[in-house]
């Protein structure tokens, strides 16, 4: 075996290794949603009437609006893999840039959204919703805790597109060198669908 040929190997195995690690992250991820899911569910049946009741306090038009922001992050995304595997670079550059100012888009309208219920005295804590039935003091409770990781995971998936960005343009990842970017696209889509989760969950339910 040539010295070329031992490198293509290696790189063959780190890749593989590296798609098996990314698969066991996302993994645990969903066990750790799936928890809050679970959760969620005992909840829910256990206080019917109060979640629905709270759930209709929820702005249903930001809550679809980032539905469709996030369905669309995923599109460019997956552009963007597939215009580095075709050797355009500056187009996948470009599409990385903007599924971060989508997820930026995402977490400005949340945003706004928490400012209004934070106005109305729906936050964990306060005296407003303190005098409210168990039930809706434990939708509000969910509602914060969920949506409030699920964001964080927002801001850690902006966060790590944002250095593949820096990593296509200093040619680091390349036409036969993506891994590292597919890796971020897998989890900007598992963001995406954890949050496809949640919107019917607290925006939508009767």
């Amino acid at each position: 075996m040539t010295t070329q040929e031992h490198a293509v190997e290696q790189v063959h195995r780190d890749d593989i290794r590296s798609k098996m690690g990314m698969w066991l992250f996302l993994f645990s991820e969903l066990l750790l949603f799936g928890g809050l899911f679970f959760m969620y569910s005992v909840y829910r049946f256990m206080h019917q009437q109060d979640f629905s009741i709270a759930s209709k306090e929820m702005n249903t038009f930001l809550g679809t609006l980032n539905t469709v922001i996030l369905l669309t992050s995923s599109l460019t995304m997956a552009l963007s893999i597939a215009a580095i595997q075709r050797g355009k670079k500056a187009l996948s550059i470009f599409l990385q840039i903007v599924t971060i100012l989508f997820g930026l888009a995402f977490m400005v309208n949340k945003v706004i959204e928490w400012s209004h219920e934070f106005a109305e005295g729906n936050f964990p804590g306060s005296a407003s919703l303190a005098n409210r039935p168990p039930g809706q003091i434990l939708y509000f409770g969910l509602y914060y805790s969920m949506v409030g990781l699920h964001g964080l995971h927002v801001l850690v998936g902006m966060t790590v597109i944002g250095f593949m960005t820096v990593f296509t343009i200093r040619g680091k990842i390349t036409q036969d060198n993506y891994v590292k970017l597919e890796a971020a696209g897998l989890y900007w889509h598992l963001v995406d669908i954890i949050w496809i989760f949640l919107f019917p969950l607290f925006y939508l339910i009767t």
